[in-house]
This record gives structure tokens, C-alpha cells and sequence, in this order.
């Protein structure tokens, strides 16, 4: 059943620590992370990824204009599953699709269709160019879901730092889906992970170059700013230690759109940060923290009943 617009923000509670091994392992991989060894630390992820009962399409282009693809991750025997755009983070100026393999599998075998793109960056291009190219890819996702065994009208996105950010503009600012067709009511909700909501004033050169010099153009960069109570239901996953992007981002937005009447839950994980929020979803560092469960749940609760229906009886098989 839809979750009610008026439910506050909650406390996750964090999972019993595993040994102490998987502790070290877990310093580990964010250390490499924040180190700058993001396709080591990838690297080890979807080596440890399994990948039984999931079909993955990769390479596939969605935008020959500038070379962009996306890769798919889908259950076995899917159809009419629910699908989800998963965006990568990497503050706007570094990832690649092939780096969350692991991703795209473990989500799969929750009974998702999963869509992973790439995007152009800074500098390459500024806001407009990478808004632009996550706009394309979800069209893309919605065009080509039932090849796929995919419902195109249950249609999720969701991300990551910056990807979350790309993904909440698309569900809050429609001039980004309109430009393609679609609306953001068509989506079936906003999923975001440690997202960048409401962050000015900006003070990193590269970002103002990224987002705009003047406070108008800067404030077109910001979901919180196009909140008007019509955006598709959301899930704000926020680590409370998180020393990236401060955990009032995520609070501004679901306070945001819960008063102006639409559909948001903050759910704040105590003693996990940035990177490790996300790299909850993989299988070494599962335990840590519910985000798989509750990406399920919300997916769940929010798509179309058949499609809930299927999504259920492709994780059975996973």
C-alpha cells in the first residue's frame, strides 16, 4: 500500500556487526575508494558478485550521438517485472557502468529489470549535458522495457551521490523528462542513496563552472527548488555519517515534498557513511545495512500490482 505522505522520518537500525575481518574489509574498500582506486575496489566487488539466475545484456548503445550505452541486468524467464535506471555517482566527473555489475545483480535477483548508463561529465559537459543524457536513457529504459521482460509502467529511478542527483531533478524539474516525452508522474518513484539535494551556496570552483556563476542558474541544480507535491513517491536512504553530503539533504527534500503533499521517506542508517551506504548493496558487506531490503520494499509497495506480482516470483528463482 502507498506510504503515507504525512509518515516522519525514521531510524534504520543498524545491523549487528559482523567479525571483525569483515570490519577491516569494509575500511578497506572505502579507503580505496576515497583513495582514488575506484576500479580496484569495483573490480573486487563484481569478482565476489554472484551471478546465478541473472541474464546481463551489456553494451548496448542508447545514444550514438555521443557514444553513449547502458548495460541490463535481468532475472531469468522476467516478464513484467518492475524496472529501475540506476545511476552511478562519482561527483559528476568520474564512474562507469561496467564498475556496478555487482549492482545490477544484486538487484536483479530481488526480481528487478535493471538499467545501468553511462553519461557524459564534467567538463566535458556541465549540468546540461549529463541532465540531458539520464533523461535519454530513462526514455530509452521506458521505450525498451518489455524486450527485456520489463513493465514500463513501473518504471523506478534511482542512484547514488550524483546519481541520486540526477535522478531526484528528474522526478522533481519535468523540463528534463518533457524533452523527451515524459513526465515525472510517469515514473514510479524516486529511490536515492546519500544524494545531493539541497547544496548551496556552492564554493568548489568546479562546481560553480558545473551548475552555473549566479544563484539563479545555480538554483536550477537543486530538487529541493522544484518541489511541488506532483513528484513520484520517494525513498531517501542517508547514512548519519555521512561527511560528503550532509545528511540535511536528504531531510530538506522529504520535508519538502511531504509539505507540499506528496510521498516521501527518509530512512537515516546510524554509524554508516557515504560510500559504505552503498556498498551495503553488495555481497561481502550485505549485513551492514538493510538497503536492499528496503529498495525491495518501496519497489514493491509502488509498482503496479502485476508487476509486484512477477517482481516476487523472479526473486523466488534467484
Amino acid at each position: 500500500m502507498p506510504i503515507s505522505p504525512i509518515r516522519r522520518d525514521r531510524v534504520v537500525p543498524l545491523r549487528p556487526r559482523r567479525p571483525r575481518g569483515l570490519a577491516a574489509l569494509l575500511a578497506a574498500l572505502v579507503a580505496s575508494l576515497l583513495g582514488g582506486c575506484q576500479a580496484t575496489l569495483f573490480a573486487g566487488l563484481n569478482a565476489a558478485a554472484r551471478d546465478a539466475g541473472v541474464v546481463a545484456t551489456r553494451d548496448i548503445e542508447f545514444d550514438s550521438t555521443h557514444g553513449l550505452a547502458l548495460d541490463i541486468y535481468r532475472p531469468i524467464d522476467a516478464r513484467g517485472v518492475p524496472v529501475v535506471v540506476f545511476f552511478y555517482g562519482g561527483s559528476w566527473k568520474s564512474g562507469k557502468r561496467q564498475w556496478y555489475r555487482w549492482a545490477g545483480e544484486a538487484l536483479a535477483r530481488r526480481g528487478l529489470v535493471v538499467v545501468i548508463p553511462d553519461y557524459r561529465k564534467w567538463p566535458q559537459v556541465r549540468m546540461g549535458g549529463f541532465m540531458r543524457d539520464a533523461a535519454h536513457a530513462v526514455a530509452w529504459a521506458h521505450v525498451h522495457a518489455g524486450d527485456y521482460g520489463g513493465d514500463p509502467d513501473a518504471l523506478f529511478v534511482m542512484g547514488h551521490s550524483a546519481g541520486a542527483h540526477l535522478g531526484a531533478l528528474l522526478a522533481t524539474d519535468d523540463r528534463w523528462l518533457r524533452q523527451v516525452g515524459l513526465r515525472p508522474g510517469q515514473l514510479s518513484g524516486f529511490i536515492g542513496l546519500a544524494g545531493p539535494y539541497d547544496f548551496l551556496p556552492l564554493t568548489d570552483p568546479d562546481f560553480i563552472d558545473m551548475f552555473g556563476h549566479d544563484h539563479a542558474e545555480q538554483l536550477a541544480s537543486q530538487p529541493v527548488h522544484f518541489v511541488d507535491g506532483r513528484e513520484p513517491p520517494m525513498l531517501l536512504l542517508q547514512g548519519t555519517d555521512d561527511h560528503l553530503v550532509a545528511p540535511r539533504n536528504a531531510s530538506a527534500l522529504g520535508d519538502a515534498v511531504r509539505q507540499a503533499g506528496g510521498n516521501a521517506t527518509v530512512e537515516r542508517v546510524p554509524g554508516v557513511g557515504h560510500v559504505a551506504l552503498l556498498l551495503a548493496m553488495s555481497r561481502p558487506l550485505r549485513g551492514r545495512a538493510p538497503v536492499l531490503e528496503d529498495v525491495t520494499a518501496f519497489i514493491r509497495a509502488h509498482a503496479e500490482r502485476p508487476a509486484r506480482i512477477a517482481m516476487a516470483a523472479a526473486a523466488r528463482v534467484r
